[in-house]
């Protein structure tokens, strides 16, 4: 019988950002792999926690993110001895001769299900549209973005309260472990890692703004309003879409956190009931919306002193929205 192959250590290049680039390279270091170096670009408030910094106190090269856009590049890639790219959050476009230039080959961990969830943002995008289900996926990476053959897919249940930081969080722990799995075969038998090609016709590519322009709409659903305000909550962070829109007495109200009450409403939407007891009763097309937090003119906190019953919220004209609210 031929002797079974032996795993030989990968020499890998990590191109990646945030929390989920920290965790990858973690996880990677406590391999036999060895990590070329890493590419970032972030540089967050506390850079003790950064990429770059964690890479630096494990003796790890920093080379800048953006070099992975100069084809020139691909040479350093192949003199470096490179067997695989890692791309994980990293915003930077990867150009084609880089994504050649690693032996055995480069690849993306994307925060979604593909093709179905393509492109920026997309765990909001899944929150907004009322997803039960995610999932997050490790596939080759191709010239047209978040397009390439799918090798590694997890799933997971969307909870109703979970906010887009909670859905982030499932995407990483569970992206992370098919991070390794792809080593793991790599390290075996390149030859046998999945390239399963996506069906294109399914493909939804989700961009940078938000949905409505960031108007919202008290004539929807009330599942659909506070899905829309869920899928802005990052709280304690910043929300890359702001918070959604309405307005009220000529005023621009950001609404920041809300709750379905499964009551009924038969009342003109946008109409504010008495207080409940957690927030403030706005009307949906169906129920009331439990309105918790707000913002106004930078003041942020209780909707009791902002919304006044028998007062009707109304749609942000689009010439009015402030995004980022």
């Amino acid at each position: 019988m031929p002797e079974p192959r032996q795993p030989r250590s990968l020499r890998v290049l990590l191109v990646g950002e945030e929390s989920a680039g920290v965790q990858t390279l973690n996880a990677v270091a406590r391999t036999v792999h060895e990590v070329v170096a890493v590419m970032t670009s972030a540089r967050p408030a506390a850079p003790t926690a950064s990429l770059s910094a964690v890479a630096a106190r494990l003796g790890i090269p920093v080379w800048s993110a953006a070099l992975v856009q100069d084809k020139e590049f691909a040479e350093e890639i192949r003199a470096a001895g490179v067997d695989l790219i890692l791309n994980v959050h990293s915003l930077h476009l990867i150009c084609n001769e880089v994504i050649r230039a690693a032996r055995i080959g480069a690849f993306n961990m994307h925060p979604g299900p593909l093709p179905e969830y393509a492109g920026l943002n997309t765990v909001s995008w899944g929150i907004y549209n009322g997803e039960t289900t995610f999932g997050v996926t490790v596939h080759w990476l191709a010239p047209k973005i978040d397009a390439g053959d799918i090798a590694y897919e997890s799933t997971f249940t969307i909870e109703e309260a979970d906010t887009p930081l909670r859905v982030m969080h499932n995407c990483v722990s569970r992206g992370i472990p098919l991070i390794l799995q792809l080593l793991e075969t790599a390290a075996l038998d390149p030859a046998a890692i999945p390239r399963e090609p996506q069906d294109l016709s399914r493909r939804r590519y989700f961009g940078r703004q938000p949905p409505e322009q960031g108007r919202l709409s008290w004539r929807r659903k009330a599942s659909e309003i506070v899905n829309f305000i869920r899928a802005c909550n990052y709280a304690p962070y910043d929300s890359p879409w702001g918070h959604p829109i309405t307005m009220s007495c000529h005023r621009q109200i950001a609404i920041i956190d809300a709750a379905r009450t499964e009551r009924p409403s038969t009342t003109a939407p946008g109409t504010i009931r008495a207080c409940d007891e957690p927030g403030v009763l706005v009307s949906a097309i169906d129920e009331w919306v439990s309105v918790r937090q707000v913002e106004v003119d930078g003041w942020r906190g209780d909707p009791k002193s902002v919304l006044k019953a028998g007062d009707v919220l109304t749609e942000t004209p689009r010439a009015r929205v402030r995004y980022g609210c």
